[in-house]
């Protein structure tokens, strides 16, 4: 292809990218648009559809969103004020690892969107194919797509040489990253459809392999019967049954005592707190862990609008051009089928986060050459939709169980993955379940076995839904809720 044209065409894809891929809210938006559009509704139908997906979405960043930006600097505090240097495992400090890395090697980051581009397309072409490879689900999540393919391409450019900064590099990149994308957000369809009586998604995110995992497990662990919103609290305890009293009060508590133990002059020092002002320290450690409460109830407010949009639309995408198919997409969409009113979302990220804290304690005691900083995002997200299904499955106990070994698993598979990978010396690694365990395994075989470990990984990826169709024929392409 002549070098001017292949130049235009990346310049075309890098700005239909970085106008509309990376703004969820827009993709999904325009998702929707699309779907309206094929069900032949009228004009201002298909407009509405387009607005309300788009604002419930944006509705959702604003709650996601403000979570992060609240808490991270809290939790990135504790590493600063004690004077730990470690890698922050949370897929944005990956990525400015990531792009660290790349810009010390000489090259261009501009090749991981041409590895995302071959990764959604190859996702495409699986579903359309459906009939033989059983994929049902469309990842449709951008900022993840691209901060797994920031993470997948670094793992392959520096474990086999002869794939780096080539275009075999980057087809190997989006040929497995795309075959993962497909098989493991299908593996959610069947928890999913459960979790949320059949509301016609899959869940396209960072911990796709655990929440089947947890699906399987959780029932064997516990009990839903005696799940989150089965509590019989005694007495004035009465009043936690409500999720916004319970989750402002175990935040003023659990993040109330880390502001405590990073202290008023180190916060004030950094522009968090005020004291010139007159306002006290007790006030600003009320309203400041308060706000979890505000932006959960955010949240789960824009998830219930743009995902009624989404499932409704989607039947002219599955019906004419993807049929049968559903849309995966972000892991928050499922806080809103959370039967105890978002106390599982809660439980499970204060489990999650207890988990890691007691693995960091034990990298301390062991002196790990590698030290981890525990990461908002994957502390909060990966662990609260753990919670949810895991209290849905096999409910309080498996719900305990599970989320407190995530975090265990988060932060040594993190530092196992940080050191593999080499990123612990850029500060930072990716940080969410399917990427401390999976992808640390993926991470060894591409460097133990090179090129092979590529084509032998993808096929087995590929055997899964193979299998897991010849488990359940009578519902598999009617996306029954039945366990495969």
């Amino acid at each position: 292809m002549d070098p001017t044209m292949f130049n235009g065409l990346m310049g075309i894809w890098k700005g239909f990218f970085d106008n509309v891929m990376a703004e969820p809210a827009i993709f999904i938006g325009c998702i929707s648009l699309v779907g309206y559009i094929l069900l032949r509704r009228p004009a201002h139908e298909c407009f509405a559809g387009f607005i309300k997906t788009t604002v419930g979405f944006y509705i959702l960043l604003v709650g996601s969103g403000g979570l992060v930006n609240n808490f991270r600097p809290i939790l990135a505090g504790l590493a600063e004020r004690f004077h730990m240097k470690a890698a922050v495992i949370d897929p944005y400090f990956g990525w400015n690892a990531v792009t660290g890395a790349f810009a010390k090697a000489g090259w261009t980051t501009s090749l991981i969107m041409m590895a995302l581009l071959i990764a959604f397309l190859w996702n495409i072409l699986l579903v359309a194919f459906r009939p033989y490879t059983k994929i049902r689900t469309l990842f449709l999540t951008g900022h993840v797509m691209i901060q797994q393919a920031n993470t997948s391409l670094w793992m392959i450019f520096i474990a086999i040489p002869a794939l780096q900064n080539n275009v075999w590099g980057i087809v190997a990149c989006g040929i497995m990253l795309g075959t993962y994308w497909a098989v493991f957000s299908n593996l959610t369809l069947e928890p999913t459809q459960e979790l949320t009586e059949g509301a016609g998604f899959a869940v396209g995110h960072q911990q796709m392999a655990a929440i089947w995992l947890t699906a399987k497990l959780a029932p064997k662990i516990g009990d839903r019967k005696t799940s989150v919103e089965h509590l019989n609290l005694p007495g004035f305890l009465k009043v936690f049954n409500d999720n916004v009293v319970a989750a402002s009060t175990l935040m003023l508590i659990f993040f109330g005592t880390i502001l405590y133990i990073l202290g008023p002059e180190y916060l004030a020092a950094r522009k968090f707190y005020n004291p010139a002002s007159g306002e006290w320290f007790f006030k600003y450690v009320f309203k400041t862990t308060i706000h979890f409460a505000v932006y959960l109830f955010i949240l789960q407010s824009g998830v219930r609008m743009f995902v009624a949009e989404l499932t409704n639309s989607f039947q002219g995408i599955s019906e004419r051009l993807l049929k049968g198919s559903l849309p995966a997409i972000d892991c928050a969409a499922t806080y809103g089928f959370d039967k105890a009113g978002g106390n599982s979302v809660l439980f499970g990220f204060v489990c999650g986060a207890i988990g890691q804290f007691v693995a960091i304690m034990g990298l301390i005691v062991f002196q790990s050459p590698i030290m981890i900083i525990t990461g908002f995002v994957p502390v909060f997200f990966d662990n609260a939709t753990l919670g949810v299904f895991a209290n849905r499955f096999g409910g309080l106990r498996a719900l305990v169980i599970i989320c407190c070994s995530c975090g265990v698993l988060q932060v040594l598979g993190g530092a196992l993955a940080a050191g593999l990978t080499g990123l612990y010396e850029f500060g930072g690694y990716h940080g969410n379940i399917d990427w401390d365990t999976l992808w640390t395994f993926n991470a060894w075989m591409f460097q133990v076995f090179g090129l092979p470990s590529i084509v032998v990984l993808t096929l087995l990826m590929l055997a899964i839904p193979q299998i897991q169709y010849r488990r359940n024929r009578a519902t598999y392409f009617t996306h029954g809720a039945a366990s495969e």
